[in-house]
């Protein structure tokens, strides 16, 4: 059959390369690179040249086995990765982190020795525990309420240092959403992802890694079998739906296709449909997405300013904490970059980064999950119809396992076709 997909991080790549060896397939993106949130920056200082990843990170061997197959099959090499995080809150000036191994986790949760004494510090790591327990009992008993994780964090009356100083500043910073966004997020989508990455333990987690030579490593050889059949700086201008075929439209004109698999945000996908339907607008447009500003640079001054406290993942919490979340990667410790330059990836932290330290300026959107979000995703069948076919990790939990199993299950379902 003659498809066209449109878009190319991984759901768009992984549905070409499995749809291109049985079907003439042509892939649409509006950029001019493929790879979407997959984006390693080349950057040279002092005669050196370093690989930088600004969007796509880091993967794990508990939750990402699709992936983890993929670039087993495409012999791509990774290593392992640094990850831990801290928070430096600007109104009451705490600064910690929690990094791996028993004493450096002590050295880094007080690295203001001050903390020791401190009633609602203490009252915070104890309250750590008792929320692990019992997300844990929820999750396992698969009782976990239908409701805010305010709503949840006020019932089991835990406290507001728990919430403002770990438990919303991690979260946040997953997910890339503002702290009061945070706070309605809906704890049936949060607590079983925390329980998956080993983010309820303390000790027992899975293994970060990062792929060697950054994350587009993966680009080319997922791409050599069809990269002549990629069209870059070609954004669809609309598509439309009719009898026996869709018609895409973009700068390059009109095609006629068999079928159209739209692996590409949820907002874009309604902007290009010429004639959605009641459900597909029902369903895609209750996912939105928000736009983050990402800065490469080496000023260290946005770090805690406790050496102890730095983390692969520093989350700053400033006074007005209505903005967007403010968080800045290690890019040494998650890379394993060995570099006298300190490089480091922040979001939303323009404002407090001196422009003479800015190696690039990007701009990345994240899904918001909400509660309609995810009553949303279990509709995919719903709009699936039609000759169009949806998938994107926006139908997971919005990272690239997610992207990976939505473009498989399209995958699946176009073999059903013609088997």
């Amino acid at each position: 059959m003659k498809i066209a997909i449109i878009g190319t991080g991984i759901a768009g790549l992984t549905a070409a390369y499995r749809l291109a060896p049985r079907h003439d397939i042509t892939v649409y993106e509006a950029a001019d690179r493929i790879g979407g949130h997959t984006a390693t920056i080349d950057v040279t200082l002092d005669g050196k040249d370093f690989a930088i990843d600004t969007g796509f990170i880091v993967f794990n061997d508990w939750t990402y086995p699709n992936f983890i197959a993929l670039m087993n099959e495409l012999d791509v090499d990774w290593r392992d990765s640094d990850m831990s995080f801290g928070v430096q809150c600007q109104s009451s000036g705490l600064e910690y982190a929690g990094v791996s191994g028993r004493l450096a986790m002590y050295n880094s949760l007080f690295a203001q020795r001050r903390q020791l004494a401190s009633p609602t510090f203490i009252k915070m790591l104890l309250h750590i525990l008792a929320f692990n327990k019992q997300a844990i009992a929820d999750v396992e008993a698969d009782s976990i309420p239908d409701e805010t994780l305010q709503a949840y964090l006020h019932r089991h009356r835990l406290s507001s240092a728990f919430a403002d100083y770990y438990l919303v500043p991690m979260t946040s910073a997953i997910w890339s959403t503002s702290f009061n966004d945070m706070l309605d997020f809906p704890v049936r989508f949060m607590l079983p992802f925390m329980y998956r990455h080993g983010l309820l333990n303390v000790h027992h987690r899975p293994r970060w890694r990062t792929l060697s030579g950054g994350s587009r490593a993966y680009l080319e050889p997922m791409s050599r079998s069809f990269s002549d059949r990629i069209r870059l700086s070609t954004p669809v201008e609309s598509i439309c739906r009719q009898a026996g075929h869709v018609t895409v439209s973009s700068n390059r004109g009109e095609e006629q296709y068999d079928h159209v698999v739209l692996a590409c945000h949820s907002d874009q996908s309604l902007s290009m449909l010429s004639d959605p339907t009641a459900a597909e607008t029902d369903l895609l447009s209750a996912i939105n997405y928000q736009a983050n500003d990402v800065v490469l640079h080496t000023d260290t001054r946005v770090m805690p300013d406790n050496r102890r406290a730095w983390a692969s993942w520093n989350y700053y919490l400033p006074i007005e904490r209505g903005g967007l979340p403010r968080v800045t990667y290690d890019m040494n410790r998650l890379m394993g970059i060995e570099s006298p330059h300190r490089f480091l990836v922040s979001l939303n932290d323009t404002d407090r980064i001196v422009p003479e330290r800015i190696l690039g300026s990007f701009e990345y959107a994240h899904p918001v999950f909400t509660r309609a979000g995810a009553d949303a995703q279990a509709r995919w069948s719903t709009i699936n119809v039609d000759r169009t076919w949806y998938c994107g990790a926006w139908w997971g939990k919005g990272f690239h396992e997610d992207g990976v199993v939505s473009a498989l299950r399209v995958v699946d379902a176009i073999g059903q076709l013609t088997s």
